[in-house]
């Protein structure tokens, strides 16, 4: 199955938080309420340069999904 690189969610038990999934490594959720990210990746002492790199421009891709999302249905 091929899936969209970012995908919205929302759930009903947390009526304020709006969800972004990330579905490209690094792999995470992202709660827009809060900026509070859950990763779905393990990561090694290796991995922590790359992942600070690619976790602020991932976040800020993410921001701008949702952004862009909101557009369309207020249009």
């Amino acid at each position: 199955m091929s899936l969209p690189k970012f995908i919205l969610g929302d759930n009903t038990d947390y009526p304020n938080a709006i969800y972004v999934i990330h579905t490209e490594f690094p792999r995470f959720i992202i709660n827009l309420e809060n900026d509070e990210v859950e990763w779905f990746e393990d990561f090694d002492a290796e991995d922590q340069k790359e992942l600070e790199a690619e976790t602020e421009h991932a976040i800020k891709l993410a921001t701008e999904f949702y952004d862009s999302e909101v557009e369309k249905y207020e249009a």
